[in-house]
Formats: C-alpha cells, structure tokens, sequence
C-alpha cells in the first residue's frame, strides 16, 4: 500500500538523510545544484515509491529548487499530465547536468513529445537544453524497447551535425547517445559506426573525441556478441 507523503514529510525525510560529506564529493563530479542535502538517488527513488504518482506534488517540489526536491519532482509527477509548457520551463532552469540527465531519464522520456523535444532541444545553444536533447535521445534508446529503427535513425544525422560543439556537457551527451543508438541492435550499430567514420572526418577536435570513444565501444567484442545473442 502506498504511504501518502506530504510536503512537510518529505521535507523532513530529506533532512534526516542529508549527508554533508556526499555534497563534497557532488562538487568534484560537477554536481553543482544552488541547495542540497547530499542525499543518494537510490534513497530518492525510496521515497518516491513511497509517494506515489502526484503531479500537483511535483509541481511544489519543483518550485522548492533544491535537489533532491527537484530530482523527486521528476520521479512522482506523472508523464501523462505534463505538458510542454512544463517540460519548457523546466528545461529552462536546468544548471547542472545531474538534474538534466534525471528529469529526462525519470520523467521527459515517457512523454508522449519525447522524441519531437529531443530534435528542437539539440538545435538549441543553451548548453543544459541541448544537452537534454541528447540525454533524451540516449535514454530513448535505452528504454523504449519497442520503438522502430527508423525513430533513432532520424538522430544520426543530428548527432553528427552537433558533434562538433566543443562543451565538455553537450559533447558527452552526443557522445552518449551516439552510443546508446549504435547498442540497441545490429542494424543501429551499422548505422551508429557509419556515422562514427563520418563524424571523424570532421575538422573538430570535440568530433574527432566523440567519434573514436563511439567507435571504440560499438565495435568491441563485448558489443558485438551481445547483439548478435539478442539477434538469435
């Protein structure tokens, strides 16, 4: 049975948990939010089995602008009700790349816009929001299992055409999702190294970086047995 938990409650949880040490090691790994307590994703996701669905809910926590009160919203509001006002204004406040990557793993990508979000988003010059464009794309491939081919075929020429962006946030997530692609069956990983031989020739040093880590992966042997086993 699902326990109701309130605001207050959560609240409270979140301090009770709070970690100062895990804040110092957040800060190395580029995890900058402006508040937090320092508190793990897997006690985050405990407390949001424990919450529920609730839409108004996330929207409160949201608004809050702490970490894990934001990470939380992205994990109790329901993909049904959000709206692309919403996925707008929150894209808009995204400052950090832990909160981008969990927004679009928890909550964007079982929007029924995913995929429209994750082409306008890559075209995008703010470095968080074109991020997400890709972290949308790259967790498309990693959980919907039953979309076509031709949905992350689409990607490839996007990929490669923002593969030369030299910021370190935007470069990995198009290097991520060039990857994630490319490892989803062997007619995209096919696809995913053609691309990877075309990004390489670029005169871009973020290209040259993207391409040759893709590459090394997609076509190691690890990869290779994988897919043809899920082949079979």
């Amino acid at each position: 049975m699902v326990k109701k938990m309130h605001y207050d409650d959560i609240l409270e949880e979140l301090k009770s948990l709070a970690n100062p040490r895990a804040i110092e090691g957040m800060v190395r790994y580029g995890i900058t939010p402006e508040r937090t307590y320092g508190v793990s994703i897997p006690n985050l996701r405990k407390i949001a089995k424990e919450v529920g669905k609730d839409h108004g809910l996330a929207q409160k926590l949201w608004t809050s602008n702490i970490r894990e009160t934001r990470i939380l919203a992205s994990m109790v509001d329901d993909p049904e009700l959000v709206t692309e006002e919403q996925v707008e204004k929150w894209v808009h406040e995204f400052d950090y790349w832990e909160i981008c990557d969990q927004v679009c793993q928890n909550l964007f990508t079982y929007t029924t816009f995913a995929y429209q979000k994750a082409r306008e988003w890559s075209k995008r010059n703010e470095e968080f929001v074109k991020r997400a464009g890709f972290a949308l794309m790259a967790w498309l491939a990693f959980k919907n299992k039953n979309a076509k081919d031709e949905q992350f075929e689409k990607f490839l020429p996007i990929i490669k055409r923002e593969s030369t962006d030299n910021r370190n946030f935007v470069k990995k997530a198009v290097n991520w999702a060039l990857r994630q692609i490319g490892k989803r069956n062997l007619n995209l990983n096919t696809k995913a190294i053609e691309t990877a031989k075309e990004i390489q020739k670029l005169d871009s040093k973020s290209a040259q970086w993207i391409a040759s880590d893709a590459m090394r992966e997609l076509t190691s042997e690890a990869v290779k047995k994988r897919l043809q086993k899920g082949e079979k």
